[in-house]
């Protein structure tokens, strides 16, 4: 299975691109946004696949973290999960879902209400934790400072946004404390590490 193209971009035509990889040209269905945010061609471009293999082909489909998300919802398919994703921008998709907006998600092209009523309970938790790790832009938020050594004693600032999420969750102040000061320092000093896995860490050692 495919899971990540690299090469370069060598031809687009919505809501197909064909990337070039060493000297095999991949066929990648892409979202409106996607496409946007994509180089130009001839350029080097990095792109996350999900394959899917039905018994008359074998179709590539280049996405963000919300189609992973979007596919594993009864009835949305890798087809559906992009047009949903050409309707709007991924953060206000997972935003709407965050918030519950079955209304505002029926105003996307090929949403109707029950898939919208799908997405809502099957996601809301999934987006809002999702929402919490992306930047304005959509770029997943760096949780600690590239230079390890500028983490003193004082907690760092994203440790406050582990700290709300859990709060918004309904645990206690003190409870919530406890799980972010417990979070190990080699985790949090790690210049690759987001939120989301700092979130998903100090869930474990919560009271369940």
């Amino acid at each position: 299975m495919i899971a990540r193209l690299a090469g370069v971009l060598v031809e687009r035509n919505a809501p197909h691109v064909v990337v070039d990889c060493g000297g095999v040209g991949y066929d990648v269905v892409c979202s409106q946004y996607t496409l946007a945010a994509l180089p130009s061609d001839g350029e080097r471009v990095v792109l996350r696949v999900f394959t899917h293999a039905t018994e008359n082909k074998v179709a590539l489909y280049g996405f963000g973290d919300l189609f992973d998300l979007l596919i594993t919802v009864k009835n949305v398919g890798p087809s559906t999960a992009i047009a949903i994703l050409g309707g709007s921008s991924p953060r206000e998709i997972a935003e709407a879902i965050a918030r519950e907006d079955v209304v505002g998600l029926t105003r996307i092209k090929g949403v109707g209400k029950k898939t919208a009523e799908l997405l809502v309970v099957e996601l809301h938790e999934k987006c809002e934790l999702l929402v919490m790790t992306w930047t304005a832009d959509g770029a997943i938020r760096p949780a600690a400072s590239s230079n390890p050594a500028r983490i003193t004693a004082k907690r760092h600032p994203l440790l406050d946004d582990v700290a709300l999420a859990l709060t918004g969750m309904g645990w206690r102040s003190n409870e919530v404390d406890k799980a972010v000061a417990d979070l190990p320092a080699e985790l949090v000093a790690s210049s690759d590490i987001t939120i989301e896995a700092l979130l998903r860490q100090a869930l474990r050692s919560m009271p369940r």
